[in-house]
């Protein structure tokens, strides 16, 4: 397991070339990025967290998935800092024997690190900025896990 919270970018294609290589015991790796929205009224995004105590949170939800399905590794990197239209935010990445352990934990640990991991988001645009508050679909979908 790998947790990552860093202001640098990613190179999402090499972080799955890392995470995918030398996995002939795992059937299936699942990988998603996230990607800051450029909706034209976006103009950037401001993510902050408290460091140690997000990683440790982070850690957590991770740790959970690999008790609730059958994951042979678990990877997660979360930017925080002024992210710009089109940059990456995040990943996850997973590793099973099947595919749907390597999906399930996927969408599992997403939801939970849209709703439940400690960042604070603010949206700077046009019209002015401001934080982002939760959503209602955001927590509706914890309720299936």
């Amino acid at each position: 397991m790998r947790i990552e919270v860093q202001e640098a970018p990613f190179d999402f294609a090499a972080e799955c070339g890392r995470f995918a290589e030398g996995r002939s015991d795992m059937g299936a790796i699942v990988t998603f990025a996230g990607v800051v929205r450029g909706d034209g009224m976006l103009s950037a995004m401001q993510i902050e967290h408290y460091p140690g105590m997000t990683e440790k949170a982070i850690a957590a939800i991770a740790v959970e998935a690999q008790a609730r399905w059958a994951l042979g590794d678990v990877l997660v990197i979360h930017r925080y800092g002024l992210l710009k239209p089109g940059e990456k935010i995040m990943m996850v990445a997973t590793a099973a024997p099947h595919r749907k352990d390597a999906f399930e934990a996927a969408e599992y640990l997403m939801d939970y690190l849209k709703s439940r991991a400690p960042f604070w988001k603010k949206e700077q645009g046009a019209g002015g900025e401001g934080w982002v508050a939760a959503k209602d679909e955001d927590e509706d979908a914890l309720q299936r896990w």
